[in-house]
């Protein structure tokens, strides 16, 4: 018997199977589809209003509840739930009874929080862009940020709940205090919030400057995949240290 007797490709299917069905609940769906539906109703109100300037109010809406909370939000709650709750629960040891490489796990994970998490997220966004009255670059922008994003929290958020316990409260720290304080104060925290490159990718879009949107679309939507990748390096890194047994 070699060492490792389930192949990467088994040991990531494995994951994925385990992870999606532990991950959703119905009662997790019914209240992130109210939030989802929060969300779209402010983008309904703000596109019936009388605005001078409908594209930068649908602009706001898609930054500031989209990227600004739907997101994040969503993606910090299935992914670090993917791996993290089995840490603390001490049962990450089931998904190996037979031996198995430790990164095709924390793809597998990735993989099972991002698929759950796509729909919670990019379809109140790409809805929130259409119906506050946005334009098709709005509508095409917010597709390939929300995409670019979902990817890059869910494998940061994963490698959050490997890393620490409590790590929802460390990534509601992250959202609330680095992202939307600290990011604002230089261009090293800028570079370090995710929040960052998915405006600039709507600024790519769109043509109207924001915030933090300081570099280009190109780099907008690769280095967000950078450090996803990145992250799914460290996860492994840390998930073969861990003692699960």
């Amino acid at each position: 018997m070699t060492e490792h007797t389930v192949s990467p490709l088994g040991a990531m299917i494995l994951t994925y199977r385990v992870l999606v069905r532990q991950l959703f609940s119905l009662g997790r769906g019914a209240a992130l589809a109210a939030l989802a539906a929060a969300v779209i109703l402010v983008a309904w109100a703000v596109g019936a209003s009388d605005s001078a300037s409908p594209e930068n109010d649908a602009l706001r809406v898609v930054v500031d509840l989209g990227f600004g909370v739907m997101v994040p939000i969503v993606v910090l709650v299935f992914a670090t739930a993917a791996l993290g709750d089995m840490r603390e629960e001490g049962t990450l040891v089931y998904l190996w009874l037979r031996p198995m490489k430790r990164w095709p796990v924390v793809v597998g994970a990735c993989l099972a929080a991002f698929v759950i998490s796509l729909p919670f997220t990019l379809l109140p966004v790409v809805l929130s862009a259409l119906v506050s009255g946005g334009s098709s670059d709005l509508v095409y922008g917010a597709m390939i940020a929300g995409f670019v994003g979902v990817l890059a929290y869910t494998a940061v958020f994963v490698f959050l709940g490997l890393l620490v316990k409590n790590a929802v409260v460390w990534g509601l720290t992250y959202i609330l205090v680095w992202e939307t304080v600290a990011a604002g104060f230089g261009t090293f925290p800028a570079r370090m919030a995710i929040r960052g490159y998915t405006r600039s990718i709507l600024t790519g879009k769109v043509g109207i400057e924001l915030e933090l949107a300081d570099v280009g679309l190109t780099a907008g939507i690769m280095v967000p995949l950078l450090i996803a990748l990145g992250a799914i390096i460290l996860g492994s890194w840390r998930l073969s240290r861990l003692d699960v047994a």
